[in-house]
């Protein structure tokens, strides 16, 4: 019997939320996974079964050193300066590290298949913020882009440059346009984590108020944990192509913030106040989006409810809530 080969991944992002769903997908593959972390990232240890490496989407100056020691199938970007109302006040950073970033990657990755004679399948992680004042509803592969924010322009760079590559270079390479996606990962800077964290600890009298922009926006909500793996079936694919990821639903911060508040018996109008630091100059109204060829193609559907998202963030939080108390 032949020897089979165990798959490499490289995964920028590794720290942060999808890359922590991807890689712990990957390592349930059977893939020997490295990671790419910045000098000052919190530490994160060396989990079991990955391989941590320093860089930098803002510098790039060892992506190619990286690539010829690891060696790897398949690059995850999900790295980026992804913050949306950050990048109003740190635009030119956010442009280099989420824009010229990925075509960093791109390029690294093209010298060292010249080098090597190696193929690596190159996924990169786009945003429905490309989208920004949509141009029709729900949004496909095919919608036009008008992004709302420095985030969003830099996403749509990254986007073409991909797409550049693929048809320029041949490289296998693949946008994921991903509508928001959440879980208990979550960064607390984002408005959905920050809800769900600041109900627990409302709910034991660690926090009298809760401070939120604009409450109207709408969101197409998912699971992070259902959108890596869409992430991996873009990259089993005989061609590279993009896809939209999404739910197809939308609902209101303030629907967010019912199904939150509602699991303490809570009403949040009490709790929330609404503070113009928090509301962007160019506010995305509406996004929505439809993953009919992700289901076709892909065979992927999200399997977890925005309402079970809800849940299982704020049982997450309550529990670390709880810790807090008894400390």
């Amino acid at each position: 019997m032949a020897e089979t080969t165990q798959r490499v991944a490289f995964i920028t992002g590794i720290s942060g939320q999808d890359g922590y769903y991807l890689s712990q997908l990957l390592i349930g593959k059977g893939y020997d996974v490295h990671g790419l972390i910045p000098c000052n990232a919190p530490g994160i240890g060396e989990p079991p079964g990955l391989n941590l490496h320093y860089g930098d989407l803002a510098d790039g100056g060892n992506f190619g050193l990286l690539l010829d020691k690891i060696n790897p199938d398949e690059v995850y970007n999900l790295a980026a300066q992804s913050h949306v109302r950050l990048s109003f006040d740190l635009p030119i950073y956010t442009a280099d590290v989420t824009g010229v970033g990925v075509l960093r990657w791109l390029e690294a990755i093209r010298q060292h298949q010249i080098r090597t004679g190696r193929t690596v399948k190159f996924y990169q992680a786009s945003s429905s913020e490309m989208f920004g004042k949509v141009k029709a509803s729900p949004q496909n592969e095919e919608t036009p882009f008008h992004p709302r924010s420095p985030y969003g322009c830099a996403k749509v760079f990254g986007y073409w440059q991909t797409i550049n590559y693929r048809e320029s270079y041949g490289l296998f390479a693949c946008n994921g346009i991903l509508f928001n996606h959440e879980s208990p990962k979550r960064g607390e800077g984002f408005v959905t984590r920050k809800i769900t964290r600041a109900a627990a600890r409302i709910k034991l009298g660690l926090q009298d108020k809760l401070s939120l922009g604009n409450l109207d926006s709408q969101r197409d909500w998912g699971f992070a944990g259902d959108y890596v793996e869409a992430m991996w079936r873009m990259m089993q694919q005989a061609q590279p192509d993009d896809y939209v990821v999404a739910t197809g639903e939308t609902h209101t911060i303030r629907e967010f913030l019912d199904a939150t508040f509602q699991r303490f018996g809570l009403d949040w109008s009490q709790y929330v106040e609404q503070d113009p630091r928090f509301l962007r100059p160019a506010e995305v109204d509406v996004l929505c989006g439809d993953a009919s060829k992700a289901r076709r193609v892909l065979g992927w559907e999200p399997k977890v409810s925005f309402r079970e998202l809800a849940q299982m963030m704020v049982e997450a939080d309550l529990e670390l809530a709880q810790r807090e108390v008894s400390r």
